[in-house]
């Protein structure tokens, strides 16, 4: 077992490698497109649905709640994002079970990737909600001095986005390797199941991040406001 999946080379030619870190992430790409076109192809609004309609409707609603609960007003502007960052990652982490898959997750790579996609959505987001003026004078709040400081938590948060998922799932790998040397039988099984299940909340936890991190781009003061405006009226 390799602790990463950058270690697995399965071409090389010169400087040019294609490792297990590449061919397990479009091998994931195209395994979630081709489900979900499949899945929408045929979907229904009749009571008699199919299974794999009703657990999309389940996943989709789940997620969208999520997203609310965090504080995003309009679940369905960010669910295209943050539903397939989530799923993404939750699916890499679903087939550690598999004999000789390794996550492409535990690629320092891959999270570095994910964690741009946030930097670059957080932004995004904002300057769509609040418009260019009003997203960067929010760098110069409470005060003006803490410019570099709000400038240096953008990148510091991203880069802590990515080294939380690649350690997590590091060490499960490191893990699992040495009780596969030191018991081959058992243990490998008990530390799949565990891996999955960290997996899993990984997972979460990452997309519910990159939630938060978005609903406090896109907050302002006129929202803020709104709630004690309510409590107010008779």
């Amino acid at each position: 077992m390799h602790l990463s999946p950058d270690h697995i080379i399965f071409w090389e030619h010169g400087f040019v490698k294609l490792n297990a870190t590449i061919v397990y992430t479009w091998a994931l790409m195209l395994l979630l497109t081709g489900g979900a076109k499949a899945i929408t192809s045929r979907l229904s609004s009749r009571l008699g649905r199919s299974r794999w309609q009703s657990l999309l409707e389940t996943i989709v609603i789940t997620i969208q709640k999520q997203i609310n609960d965090v504080g995003l007003r309009q679940p369905r502007i960010y669910l295209p994002f943050l539903g397939t960052l989530f799923i993404l990652v939750a699916v890499a982490n679903f087939f550690v079970v598999i004999p000789g898959y390794e996550p492409p997750t535990g690629s320092l790579s891959t999270t570095v990737a994910l964690a741009i996609c946030v930097f670059v959505a957080v932004p995004f987001y904002g300057i769509r909600k609040q418009g260019w003026r009003r997203y960067l004078q929010s760098y110069l709040k409470p005060v003006p001095l803490l410019l570099p400081f709000n400038i240096l938590a953008e990148f510091t948060r991203t880069l802590a986005l990515a080294v939380r998922l690649f350690g997590n799932m590091m060490s499960g790998t490191m893990i699992l390797a040495i009780l596969l040397v030191i018991t081959p039988f058992i243990f490998p099984v008990v530390m799949s199941a565990l891996a999955l299940l960290t997996g899993m909340v990984q997972a979460y936890i990452f997309a519910i991040l990159a939630t938060v991190y978005i609903a406090a781009a896109t907050s302002d003061d006129e929202d803020s406001r709104e709630p004690h405006a309510a409590r107010r009226e008779p």
